[in-house]
């Protein structure tokens, strides 16, 4: 397992702040192991403190009255959940389990906001990290709101060759459920988006990868829901 300093060093909230400032956060860092299906939260309890994710992924989501889960987004090493709260000092606005063996690192809100106070690079951080779970979710609502599945898949795989840097080929890190799930559609509804995509040469799938072959019609089918025959 990584050592808090190096997880903290690679992370996307604490990446590129000065040595001295590392040392301090990882003293404050609390480890936590969780295994796969355990919740690490529950939508309404207190907001108590923020995690990052050292190892493993996290699924964030929501239940309907009816019981059923809606996936808002899954969170990779790197990266942190429940910070709003942690800013607001309002309760966790959703649910939170762990997908695999999941080690995080947690933030206590107090001792959290102590250290931060006169550190404005690090303030910068959480700033640009709130704006991009601002910009997710804003994405999601658009495509569970407006879009139908096909459309809500493509908008998808080109948002994560956006966030993976990889201009033709992303990486699924969730299963085809989780995905469906994710897109607010059943895995029936899924496969036969991704069979249509695959028919007309818009995708490839390689195993967990998905190779975008033709960008400019997928940018098409994500935006008007169709593209020109």
């Amino acid at each position: 397992m990584k050592k808090a300093h190096e997880i903290l060093i690679r992370s996307q909230l604490f990446g590129g702040l000065p040595k001295e400032h590392i040392t301090e956060i990882e003293k404050i860092a609390v480890g936590k192991n969780y295994n796969k299906g355990d919740v690490i939260f529950y939508d309404g309890d207190d907001g108590i403190g923020f995690y990052l994710v050292a190892a493993g992924s996290v699924s964030v989501y929501k239940l309907s009255p009816d019981g059923k889960e809606q996936i808002l987004h899954i969170v990779q090493e790197g990266d942190t959940i429940g910070a709003v709260p942690v800013f607001s000092g309002k309760s966790f606005p959703a649910n939170a389990r762990a997908l695999s063996k999941t080690h995080l690192l947690f933030f206590d809100r107090k001792n959290f906001i102590d250290l931060i106070t006169g550190k404005p690079n690090l303030i910068m951080n959480l700033l640009a990290l709130l704006s991009m779970r601002l910009r997710e979710f804003t994405i999601q609502v658009e495509n569970l709101s407006l879009k139908e599945i096909p459309g809500r898949l493509a908008s998808y795989l080109l948002y994560l060759a956006q966030e993976q840097g990889n201009k033709d080929l992303v990486k699924l890190n969730i299963s085809k459920v989780q995905l469906a799930n994710l897109l607010g559609t059943g895995p029936e509804s899924l496969s036969r988006a991704l069979g249509n995509m695959k028919n007309k040469k818009l995708i490839e799938e390689e195993g967990n990868h998905i190779r975008l072959l033709n960008r400019e019609q997928l940018e098409e089918l994500a935006e008007r829901g169709k593209v020109a025959n």
